[in-house]
């Protein structure tokens, strides 16, 4: 479900509805880029344990020194481990990385390893989620999802396992709307985050997008990041630059139906 400032899980709690991506922000700038984050006003940090980059997000936030409650930090177990006391390990250095004694939010960061794309992971996955569970009913995770998961992906772990996934983390912007899987997940109440809004970049030269931008006085960035709301996706803007970081959280106008329904027709990008 989705408020003013936040969505929220199918368990009640409540995620921030724009969070700091930090993909692709190697471990040595990471300290600096999270810093500019939180103190623009982000409060929900997102990262992995194959981004390589957990110590210094987690100092970051140390060191900013807001309650650990006011910051929502999410991490995800990397795709290429499946299994139950596999799990459990990984999330351990997690948190040790993170020095933080409980997470947010966890995801299984794929279905597949990323050198197995597209195979059948399938029992694989079910022991990971499993594990999942555990921690999650021990207290060390407030949240648990998935991410680059399929409908058929996600169906697999509801018909085995206790918990529906409260979230799957997708790749999601203007002309890759995902629409089957956005419905799925909207009838399985499990909220979709939107990673590279912008299609790294791709989607801020595309004329229609530019000229929307304009009748908006917005960015293109900044559309791009509001149709994700508008679609009730949740964006995970990147950047490390303290003047973007800053633009891509400025979201305050909304677009129109119509408008809405153009960028929906725009052609992807990345084809």
């Amino acid at each position: 479900m989705m408020k003013e400032n936040s969505f929220v899980f199918h368990n009640g709690v409540e995620i921030p509805n724009i969070g700091f991506g930090t993909w692709q922000i190697p471990n040595e700038e990471a300290y600096d880029a999270v810093t500019m984050a939180l103190k623009n006003g982000y409060t929900h940090i997102d990262t992995a344990l194959a981004y390589k980059n957990e110590e210094n997000v987690g100092k970051a936030i140390k060191d900013f020194d807001l309650p650990r409650e006011e910051i929502f930090i999410t991490s995800k177990l990397p795709a290429q481990i499946k299994g139950y006391d596999e799990t459990l390990e990984a999330f351990n250095t997690t948190i040790i990385n993170l020095g933080v004694d409980y997470l947010d939010l966890y995801l299984i960061h794929a279905p597949w390893p990323w050198d197995d794309k597209g195979a059948d992971h399938t029992e694989g996955n079910i022991q990971s989620w499993k594990a999942m569970e555990k921690l999650y009913n021990d207290g060390k995770i407030k949240t648990i999802g998935v991410s680059n998961f399929s409908v058929s992906d996600i169906q697999a772990l509801i018909d085995a396992c206790d918990i529906v996934p409260m979230a799957n983390q997708i790749p999601f912007y203007v002309g890759h709307d995902q629409e089957e899987l956005l419905a799925f997940c909207k009838e399985h109440n499990i909220v979709v985050e939107a990673y590279s809004p912008l299609a790294t970049g791709q989607t801020l030269n595309s004329p229609e997008i530019k000229e929307m931008a304009e009748k908006y006085g917005v960015t293109p960035a900044q559309l791009c990041i509001r149709y994700c709301l508008e679609r009730e996706t949740l964006p995970l803007p990147k950047s490390t630059h303290e003047e973007r970081i800053i633009e891509n959280s400025q979201l305050d106008f909304t677009i129109s139906p119509e408008d809405v329904e153009k960028l929906n027709a725009v052609e992807d990008v990345r084809k």
